[in-house]
């Protein structure tokens, strides 16, 4: 008996249609990095011990603990957006936008004051002075500005907006990942390194699920990895020591 082979139709997924779960998951693995990275160090410390100190073996202060509020709440923020449009609540997820993006005005005011007054107090990771080393969380802030205010510019485009916003976080991830155990040592282009491969999961993802890397990834990434060692160079100059000596003093 002769039988015709009867092909089924392929259902073709359309583009992005994994989108939902990929930055879900970025955000979730971003934020377990920041637990990992700041647990021993500041969330597992219970308050009033004697363990309450920073990694360079200064106490807490109160600004201290403002910036880990601040940016925690900022880590939360990020997983519960993300959920929230992998869940369909776009409307919920605009108007939370809002709260963001106060939240990240207060985490450049935040974030750079600490940075100063931890220069000041002459905190730093050995093999690095005080005033050098500012140059790296302020420069920091500048690519957390760049890419936030970026983001909030063309948040109706929702390609670009959560590009860059995923650009944003990973441009404050070097501060867990350089506290990860055997981190450290590495030094400013290691842990950067490491921090930036959620950028690069970014791309990777683009390449497989569209066939081409999106603009926000090929101007974002490169001025990522071109500020590490720009703010190494220019933080040996004659000119940033001034410039700190007088915003630290």
């Amino acid at each position: 008996m002769a039988t015709t082979a009867q092909t089924l139709p392929q259902v073709k997924r359309p583009v992005g249609a994994y989108d939902r779960i990929f930055y879900s998951g970025l955000a979730v693995a971003m934020a377990a990095v920041v637990l990992i990275g700041f647990g021993p160090t500041y969330f597992l410390k219970l308050p009033g011990s004697d363990s309450m100190a920073t990694i360079s073996g200064r106490p807490f202060t109160p600004l201290v603990h403002l910036h880990g509020a601040i940016f925690t709440a900022w880590v939360l923020l990020f997983v519960v957006q993300t959920l929230l449009v992998a869940r369909h609540r776009v409307a919920v997820h605009r108007r939370l936008g809002v709260a963001g993006g106060v939240l990240a005005a207060l985490m450049v005011m935040v974030g750079v004051s600490a940075g100063i007054a931890a220069a000041a107090r002459g905190a730093a990771p050995p093999g690095i002075s005080p005033l050098q080393f500012l140059a790296i969380p302020l420069g920091d802030m500048l690519m957390f500005t760049i890419f936030v205010t970026a983001a909030l510019y063309w948040r109706r485009d929702k390609e670009l907006h959560k590009r860059l916003m995923v650009l944003a976080y990973v441009s404050i991830m070097a501060a867990p990942v350089a506290r990860m155990p055997g981190v450290m040592p590495l030094g400013p282009l290691g842990f950067f390194g490491l921090a930036f491969v959620f950028a690069l999961a970014g791309v990777a993802y683009d390449l497989v699920s569209r066939g081409r890397i999106h603009r926000a990834y090929l101007w974002g990434a490169p001025l990522l990895a071109a500020s590490v060692p720009l703010r190494l160079m220019i933080s040996g100059t004659e000119a940033w020591k001034a410039f700190a000596q007088a915003i630290t003093s």
